[in-house]
């Protein structure tokens, strides 16, 4: 068994195609990240993946909808988003698959 930190990834990166990375792989990426209150994430899409978004505490704003504790948003490659903290937050992310550089400003 090999031990890692959450501390040690980046931005709460944990698998996908890049390092460092528990697990290496192209097919998807998975993320737990943790934003205080009024965090803001400017809109973005991306182009090839789909990306899935649990809010597992707190509650967010995205695209002018709120969101909490237990919503899952499936947002599909193409659809833009953007996100803001309203309480402190943590979510769970999975991308699928894991592409480089797929993530373009809007």
């Amino acid at each position: 068994m090999k031990v890692f930190k959450l501390s040690d990834m980046t931005l709460g990166w944990f698998v996908g195609d890049f390092s460092p990375a528990v697990f290496r792989t192209k097919e998807a990426e998975v993320a737990v990240k943790t934003y205080v209150s009024g965090t803001l994430e400017k809109r973005h899409l991306h182009k090839v993946a789909s990306e899935i978004t649990l809010i597992l505490s707190g509650r967010a704003r995205m695209n002018e909808a709120i969101y909490e504790s237990g919503d899952i948003l499936l947002i599909e490659p193409g659809e833009d988003t953007d996100f803001e903290a309203l309480t402190d937050v943590t979510t769970v992310v999975v991308k699928v698959p894991s592409v480089a550089g797929d993530k373009y400003e809007c």
